[in-house]
C-alpha cells in the first residue's frame, strides 16, 4: 500500500576502528528532507545527545498510538486539546535469551474540552482501538500496554 524510506549515513571519525573508540554517531535522513542525528544508546558507547534506535522504537510506538487515538477521538466528536505520553521501553532478555525491547508502557495524559467528555469506558475503548489499529504495534512482537 505504501513505502516508507530513509537513508542512514555513517563515516568513521576516528583514526582507528577499535570497539571502545569508534564513533557511533550517524544521520537519519527522511524522504521529506528532515535529518536527525542518531547514535548508539549511551550504555553502548553512544552519544547521549543524539536519539538512539531503542528510543526511536519507543517513540515510534507512542507516536503511532497517539495518531490513531486522535483519529478515533475526532470521529467520536470529542474535543481533544492535549495529549502527552511518558512512554517507557524495557530492554530485557527475550525468550531466546537475546536483549530486546520486550515491553513498552504508554502513559498517555489527555486533556479534553467542551461539553462532551469521554467516560472511563470510552477512553479504554478508544485506547484499545488505537492499539489494535496502530500500524507499528501491529508490526512488532513487543508487548505494548497503556497504563493510567
Amino acid at each position: 500500500m505504501s513505502e516508507h524510506k530513509m537513508t542512514l549515513t555513517w563515516k568513521r571519525a576516528t583514526p582507528d576502528f577499535e570497539y571502545k573508540t569508534y564513533n557511533r554517531d550517524h544521520t537519519w535522513k527522511f524522504d521529506g528532507g528532515h535529518e536527525m542525528e542518531a547514535s548508539a544508546a549511551p550504555a553502548y558507547l553512544g552519544n547521549p545527545k543524539n536519539v538512539d534506535p531503542e528510543e526511536a522504537f519507543v517513540a515510534s510506538l507512542s507516536s503511532c498510538h497517539m495518531l490513531t487515538f486522535l483519529a478515533v477521538a475526532c470521529k467520536k466528536k470529542f474535543m481533544l486539546e492535549e495529549y502527552s505520553d511518558d512512554a517507557v521501553g524495557h530492554m530485557e532478555k527475550n525468550e531466546n535469551g537475546k536483549l530486546a525491547i520486550t515491553r513498552v508502557e504508554l502513559h498517555p495524559k489527555l486533556k479534553f474540552s467542551g461539553d462532551l467528555q469521554p467516560t472511563e469506558q470510552e477512553l479504554d475503548e478508544m485506547h484499545h482501538f488505537a492499539h489494535e489499529n496502530c500500524f507499528i504495534a501491529n508490526s512488532v512482537k513487543t508487548k505494548v500496554t497503556v497504563e493510567k
